[in-house]
């Protein structure tokens, strides 16, 4: 007996001609197994690569019948922003979210995600048991160590997520930046499934270091009270450097020693002064920036268009 359930498959694009076939011919099968109806909605993030001849192509050859969507961004947008159009886009009761489409594991791994969803979770999710890269390591520890909600987050593939926790994101607020993070504190049970990386293969892309880095700094800002612990430790040392300096020119005084006259200590007092003072007025500035950003930046994404791919 197939599953009733509607479901969705939110799939992000972005040069994957070389590997989309091979997704596809991994994951379409289970879920044409295990769902009645089910929806493929693949996130065009400006591909300038055969990614959309490789789907349209096919989608013909193999006379897919399912309802299968192309949401074109206007430029590229990056991951998070991407898949929030997609997932915005979704009309299924659970929804599945492809960050990537290098597989490495195995598809029965599609379904464990289903069968644990069904056992009171909300949000569950597909975490490869392998070694991370140092940076990634140092963020999710960062992360995890100042994270304010008790959620914690980790490496993850791919996830599962049902329609009360798509709504439930909607009403936190219109800009999600980091969809990890907002599932992991909002509040509905979650769940991760641990599965070893099949093979050896590689997915041959780099990470686009620049988004990374700004969606790194922005997740610390959102969720983690690390720039407050900055502040507090860069205005703590630059008051001790002050003391030091107060206590050293009394202990001169009081031995009756004439207090050394140059350069290089007004001159180390004096940078280490603007330099906690500059610090603070960074944490501060991109504060502000984010703070406008969530109150001003309505719309997160641009769509040109939106392309149904159907079978006559």
């Amino acid at each position: 007996m197939k599953e009733k359930k509607f479901i969705s498959l939110v799939i992000y694009l972005h040069n994957d001609g070389a590997q989309l076939e091979h997704f596809l011919d991994q994951v379409l099968p289970v879920c044409e197994k295990k769902f009645e109806q089910f929806e493929l909605i693949c996130v065009e993030d400006s591909c300038s690569d055969n990614t959309m001849d490789v789907l349209r192509s096919y989608i013909a050859r193999n006379d897919l019948r399912i309802m299968v969507n192309v949401v074109h961004m206007s430029f590229f947008h990056g991951l998070e922003s991407s898949m929030n159009a997609g997932r915005d886009l979704a009309i299924g009761d659970f929804v599945y979210e492809f960050d990537t489409v290098f597989v490495d594991y195995d598809p029965a791994v599609i379904v464990q995600l289903y069968d644990k969803l069904l056992e009171g979770n909300d949000i569950v999710a597909a975490s490869a048991r392998k070694k991370l890269r140092f940076t990634s390591s140092l963020f999710y520890a960062l992360y995890n160590r100042t994270s304010k909600g008790n959620g914690k987050i980790g490496p993850e593939t791919f996830r599962l997520v049902s329609r009360r926790a798509v709504n439930r994101i909607k009403a936190m607020g219109i800009h999600i930046p980091y969809r990890k993070a907002v599932y992991k504190n909002c509040g509905l049970r979650t769940a991760t499934i641990g599965y070893d990386p099949a093979g050896s293969r590689t997915s041959g892309k780099r990470g686009v270091s620049s988004e990374r880095t700004s969606l790194a700094l922005d997740s610390f800002i959102y969720f983690t009270n690390v720039m407050e612990r900055i502040s507090t430790i860069v205005s703590g040392s630059f008051l001790l450097f002050s003391i030091g300096m107060a206590v050293y020119a009394i202990s001169d005084i009081f031995n009756k020693n004439k207090p050394v006259e140059g350069w290089l200590s007004t001159m180390i007092f004096l940078s280490l002064g603007f330099f906690g003072v500059f610090a603070l007025l960074t944490i501060i500035l991109k504060y502000l920036s984010v703070i406008l950003n969530l109150i001003f930046k309505r719309q997160q994404y641009l769509i040109s268009d939106i392309e149904k791919i159907v079978n006559s």
